[in-house]
């Protein structure tokens, strides 16, 4: 599977478009079409399942998009959430050194490099620009990530505010808030699903790496001395989740960052890495931040964000564990994983997009087997499914062709009305994977769809 074919695939099914295409695009940024758009929801959805409605310790927290910028100041990400930058003498692109380094050799850590140390590479290696092909290197720099804008009709430092670079910083400030109206102890998390901006230098690899994203976290918050344990718990759920959205494990890997690599407020990382068409690379990140971030905001706001132990009446600062996922990351997996193109017995291919029935855009496609006589009693059984599913009709071309369509965009199920549905109410449910057929009444048969495309 290339980059290329799954972009295409993506253009031609109606998943994912380039961002302003009429006026010729706007650079790294997509829109999510009709079967895009449904299937982001139901990856949020699923992960919503698995981590908030089936789990006994977490709730859900919705926190705004921007932030008093203190709050920027206190977490680090002001002075400190940055990327080592370089420019080409040449022909002026800009570049993150470290992500040449990497490409130049893949053998190097560049995550335990200093600055000093990238520029040293870049030049005594003769590394080459990419878009000109010359080696012509500024000093590197550090240059922030975060988007900086003005809240209000004045530019001025004083309206300064930035768009949220990650979803955690506001589960950290309403610590207190929710402990206070949902009445929970030590230990709980909080989820939250939301958009997140960096200003990167060097987006790309289609959706894997982008300025505007979203992100599913989880902020755990357990007792000092837990946090490893939480740590071990949480990797096991992240595997099982993936493992059960249908990722396969030969395509997983981790990878465990080292004592230089760890960000200053963790004791712990661990990368899990999925095969994307480059190569592994970050799909799921869980870290142990300590108690960094409870202690820098209480310290900054001078508001106590400590924690009274009712079983040990001891008052301590949570530790937390924080298991952190990209939706557009997990999406792209979930097609690089399911895209399939079959031979068939009579020597023709299908495409076939073989995904969880519960992602699935639509559960199920409703088809007339001849328009004109069946299409009355379709659009009945259309009506009667919808209320129970996500359901697509097509009634244009012939019936093989609209199972091969329904194949492509991973429709899992297809019910066809036929001469026999008019006599006795009956159906034809085709499934995607094997194309078995079973016949069956309506009632039954939304049933049976039912049983099929849970998670």
């Amino acid at each position: 599977m290339t980059l290329e074919k799954i972009v295409n695939y993506a253009k031609l099914t109606g998943y994912i478009y380039q961002g302003s295409e009429i006026y010729g695009g706007l650079s790294n940024t997509w829109d999510y079409g009709p079967l895009g758009s449904l299937l982001k929801q139901n990856l949020k959805d699923a992960w919503l399942k698995r981590f908030v409605t089936e789990s006994p310790y977490n709730v859900l927290l919705d926190s705004s998009i921007l932030l008093n910028k203190t709050v920027w100041d206190a977490s680090g990400h002001l002075s400190g959430f940055s990327d080592p930058l370089t420019e080409c003498r040449n022909c002026h692109t800009r570049h993150r050194a470290d992500h040449l380094i990497a490409s130049y050799d893949k053998t190097l850590n560049v995550d335990e490099l200093s600055k000093e140390e990238l520029y040293q590479i870049l030049t005594t290696k003769k590394i080459k620009c990419p878009v000109c092909g010359q080696s012509d290197w500024t000093e590197i720099r550090q240059f922030n990530l975060m988007f900086k804008t003005n809240q209000g009709p004045v530019e001025s430092d004083l309206n300064t505010v930035y768009l949220r670079p990650e979803t955690a910083q506001g589960i950290f400030i309403n610590f207190k808030n929710i402990l206070r109206t949902t009445r929970k102890k030590i230990p709980f998390g909080v989820c939250q699903i939301g958009k997140a901006f960096r200003n990167e230098i060097t987006p790309g690899n289609f959706i894997f790496r982008t300025r505007e994203f979203e992100q599913m976290e989880l902020e755990f918050f357990c007792q000092p001395t837990t946090e490893l344990k939480w740590f071990d718990y949480w990797l096991e759920e992240m595997k099982s989740f993936l493992f059960d959205l249908g990722i396969t494990e030969q395509n997983i890997d981790y990878h465990q960052h080292s004592e230089k690599e760890l960000s200053h407020y963790s004791n712990k990382t661990i990368d899990i890495l999925y095969r994307f068409p480059w190569g592994f690379d970050e799909l799921w990140g869980i870290a142990s931040r300590t108690d960094y971030d409870l202690k820098a905001h209480q310290e900054k706001s001078g508001q106590a964000l400590d924690y009274l132990d009712p079983e040990t009446n001891q008052n301590y600062i949570p530790y937390v564990v924080e298991p952190s996922l990209g939706v557009e990351r997990l999406l792209l997996a979930v097609l690089l994983e399911g895209y399939r193109e079959e031979k068939l017995s009579d020597g023709k291919t299908r495409t076939l997009l073989k995904i969880h029935p519960f992602l699935a855009p639509y559960k199920v496609a409703v088809l007339p087997l001849i328009r004109n006589k069946h299409q009355e009693k379709s659009e009945e059984v259309f009506k009667q499914l919808a209320k129970h599913f996500p359901t697509v009709y097509d009634e244009t071309q012939t019936i093989g062709r609209r199972y091969r369509r329904q194949d492509q965009i991973g429709t899992p199920f297809a019910v066809t009305i036929d001469d026999e549905t008019l006599i006795n109410n009956t159906v034809t449910v085709r499934e995607r994977d094997s194309m078995a057929q079973v016949r069956l009444e309506i009632e039954p048969a939304i049933e049976y769809i039912k049983a099929r495309i849970k998670f």
